[in-house]
């Protein structure tokens, strides 16, 4: 009976397109629904959803602005680990506010895991902080 063993560079690849899968996932989650509609349609939200969007429109707009931004970042590769840290702190702002401030601890966790897979996007990624910094000071 033949055994399977992985070899780092079979590990590495599967690592790769893991990490590539839940980028390209999440940032058109980010793009499409989640960032997207706080900039095309904030005012309707705001009427929907008084309890969750209890936050001035000027942040909500910001918000989105951050989510596309961080949707886009995660599928270009030079800005993964910067987009996905900063979705990373985003998430874990958002996790907070629902627990203390919108009254809706329940969502604080699907927050929460995201702000994991964010930061593990991020440090497995980190090689591309050092190829964005070496492109803005050229």
């Amino acid at each position: 009976m033949a055994t399977i063993t992985a070899t780092p560079t079979s590990t590495g690849k599967i690592r790769n397109r893991v990490l590539w899968t839940l980028q390209i996932v999440l940032g058109l989650f980010f793009l499409i629904a989640s960032g997207g509609p706080k900039l095309l349609i904030p005012h309707t939200l705001m009427e929907n959803n008084t309890t969750a969007f209890s936050i001035p429109l000027a942040l909500l707009i910001f918000i989105g602005l951050a989510e596309v931004a961080g949707g886009i970042g995660l599928m270009v590769p030079r800005l993964t680990a910067a987009a996905a840290t900063g979705l990373a702190i985003l998430t874990f702002l958002a996790a907070g506010y629902n627990a203390f401030l919108a009254g809706s601890p329940e969502l604080a966790p699907f927050a929460l895991v995201l702000t994991a897979i964010f930061a593990w996007i991020a440090y497995e990624r980190r090689a591309t902080l050092t190829d964005l910094r070496t492109l803005i000071q050229r």
